[in-house]
């Protein structure tokens, strides 16, 4: 894949905010589990030795996993984040698809838990797990 391109089945992220505005495009695939976000690393996602910050990838580790459980939950007001675990496990560099693949792990009446794995053209480099509180 050249780093211009975009993997199959995504699609543009149509879920925007201030935060993620300087970083668009984002792109999503939903799969069975839950949702994939994904992005080309550009200067605008790096920082000075060309490494994504580290502040993007859990920024949208938090929304992939927020978002998946959003979807698991029918007749929700929103989720708010109890709290966040991510560890760095290597790093992704500018020009490589960055993929945050989230997975709801289980979704009760008052809490949400998810997962995410992080990677960079297919190297896992982050993992994260998150808590969310349901909002009715």
């Amino acid at each position: 894949m050249s780093n211009t391109e975009i993997p199959v089945g995504y699609q543009l992220h149509d879920r925007r905010s201030g935060l993620t505005d300087p970083w668009q495009p984002i792109y999503q695939r939903p799969h069975k589990d839950g949702l994939s976000l994904g992005l080309r690393a550009g200067q605008a996602h790096v920082n000075s030795r060309e490494f994504v910050h580290g502040g993007l990838i859990s920024a949208l580790a938090d929304n992939a996993m927020g978002l998946s459980c959003a979807a698991r939950l029918p007749d929700i007001q929103g989720l708010v984040t109890v709290s966040m675990t991510l560890d760095y496990l290597g790093v992704a560099r500018q020009g490589q698809w960055l993929e945050v693949r989230a997975e709801v792990l289980r979704a009760g009446g008052s809490l949400c838990y998810a997962a995410a794995r992080i990677y960079a053209d297919e190297q896992l480099c982050a993992s994260a797990s998150a808590v969310f509180k349901v909002a009715r």
